[in-house]
């Protein structure tokens, strides 16, 4: 083959017999290859330079060699010779790789955005957090949260296996940089550790020696939400400075994620400690009295609202019973229902004179610079033998109804002012006395407003509520307030409604007045 150049080109060229022994090498080649001499073998310069069998020009292929690639394109001879022309493509290769790797990287952060916004649950978070760390980065994974003084929330997994969230005892010190990450602020670069210095509790049981561990924060919203800590073992090569970057934006989506359950979860307990102060009690027997009462907010997604009943023990053998609607609905109304019925508690030392105390309660609406009035009815009440005592007040409120034993229904005598919107109030009491199986039903006017029917449209009306009453005479408290509401609910259907509020005052008949009435003092609930 005549040179033309050949052996000064500025590609490696490698020239071979039909066999595959080499025969001639350019300067470029020696630079590639340097054993290579005429009577090597060319798969000895590369085992990846193979011509196909038979076809000793078919080609191209493609290779690595030391850190460099190339692809080679054979040229035939007339002679039976070839030569290999070898064209390097390192860049390329490297640039495909790198595209390849942040697909991957790219995937596994849309994986881990999506399996974390599936639920607000703190635990369930950083069991997918340590999860996806221990398939995607490393080993094992652990994340360490925020915890007391005594032990931390944690969650681990080793590749393969499923995530595991416990509390233990550590101490934060005990691993470098692990304090100052969950610390959260400042914000701290990821720390390497000497795997000879991680405490016992970090390595599984079963997992192998460490050789490298990596511990990396959780950033949150303003709030510091852990930290995350890689373990390699010692076969695996060290976390690259390309893999600890990847960590860091791994751990920023886990941690924000992380950071919001964790905030939804602190107001959820927040808001169920307020929710118990505002929702009705649960009533039972007082003193050989029943109260039995139901509630049902206007807004079926609520759990609260404007309406409101409490029973307070203010006395040997007298209770207080309260029924009340403040004007609104939602959240807002039930705030003010808060404090209506905090400041009624308030002033139970003058429960005997229900005017005195709806005179203070009147004056502290009005000076609440708040424009909600409230309507109520104080009861208070006295088992007097087999009968119950009641001297009732109502301050702008509906009248109670009273249901005998034989069936006949009437309103309470009794009438007074809005709460909340005039300076004086004026309040008329009434006396009532019940015998055995005779009921007082205190009622706010989601009942008596309630619109519906079989048509739609049609008001429930007091008379309505007057004959479902009637029905209930005899029955016990508890099985009242259940029909009245059950029977309004069927009238209402699907259509909307306002708060509704029932509270039943019975006096127990035969027996079961017996029963309640040989209750020690402390044994009265409310």
């Amino acid at each position: 083959m005549t040179d033309f150049g050949w052996s000064r080109a500025p590609y490696p060229a490698v020239l071979v017999d039909e066999t595959g022994v080499v025969r001639a090498v350019n300067e470029a080649a020696r630079l590639v290859f340097p054993d290579a001499r005429p009577g090597s073998v060319l798969t000895d310069l590369a085992d990846w330079l193979v011509p196909a069998p038979g076809e000793p020009h078919a080609g191209p292929v493609s290779g690595v060699h030391g850190d460099r690639s190339f692809e080679a394109h054979p040229v035939g001879h007339g002679d039976g010779t070839a030569t290999w022309w070898l064209v390097e493509d390192t860049d390329a290769r490297l640039a495909r790789e790198a595209l390849r790797v942040e697909r991957e990287r790219t995937a596994v952060l849309g994986e881990v955005s999506s399996a974390l916004l599936t639920s607000l649950n703190p635990e369930r978070c950083m069991k997918i957090t340590a999860e996806l760390a221990a398939t995607h980065l490393a080993d094992a994974a652990w994340v360490v949260a925020p915890g007391g003084r005594r032990d931390h929330p944690v969650a681990w997994c080793v590749r393969g296996g499923e995530a595991v969230h416990e509390r233990i005892p550590l101490d934060p010190v005990d691993v470098a940089g692990l304090a100052e990450a969950l610390q959260g602020f400042p914000p701290v670069p990821s720390r390497w550790i000497e795997p000879s210095s991680a405490p016992a509790w970090l390595v599984p049981e079963g997992f192998g020696e460490v050789g490298s561990i990596v511990v990396t924060p959780l950033p949150g919203h303003g709030v510091p939400a852990g930290a995350l800590v890689l373990l390699r073992r010692v076969e695996q090569r060290a976390f690259t400075e390309g893999e600890e970057s990847f960590a860091r934006l791994f751990a920023a989506r886990a941690g924000v994620a992380m950071s919001a359950a964790r905030m939804f979860a602190q107001q959820l307990s927040i808001t169920e400690t307020l929710m118990r102060e505002l929702l009705p009690p649960m009533l039972r027997s007082v003193d050989g009295v029943e109260f039995a009462g139901r509630y049902r907010p206007a807004l079926d997604t609520e759990r609260v609202g404007g309406d409101f009943y409490d029973v307070h023990q203010v006395g040997d053998g007298e209770s207080l019973a309260v029924l009340g609607d403040v004007c609104g609905k939602g959240l807002a109304a039930a705030v003010m229902t808060g404090k209506v019925r905090t400041t009624l508690q308030a002033l139970l030392p003058l429960a005997g004179d229900h005017r005195r105390m709806l005179t203070l309660l009147n004056g502290a609406l009005l000076s609440a610079h708040d424009t909600r009035f409230v309507t109520l009815v104080l009861a208070s009440v006295t088992r007097v033998g087999s009968d119950v005592r009641l001297r009732v007040t109502s301050g702008g409120h509906l009248p109670p109804l009273v249901v005998r034993a034989n069936g006949e229904v009437h309103e309470v005598p009794t009438r007074g002012t809005l709460i909340g919107v005039l300076p004086e109030v004026d309040a008329v009491t009434a006396e009532v006395v019940l015998a055995p199986g005779e009921t007082c039903l205190l009622y706010t006017d989601g009942i008596t407003e309630a619109v519906g029917g079989p048509v739609g449209g049609e008001m429930f009306g007091e008379e309505r509520l007057h004959r479902v009453l009637a029905a209930c005479a005899g029955m016990p408290a508890d099985a009242v307030v259940e029909h009245v509401h059950m029977v309004a609910s069927q009238w209402i259907g699907g259509g909307g409604h306002d708060d509704i509020a029932l509270l039943a005052i019975t006096a127990p008949r035969g027996r079961h007045l017996s029963a309640v009435a040989d209750l020690e003092p402390g044994e009265r609930t409310a």
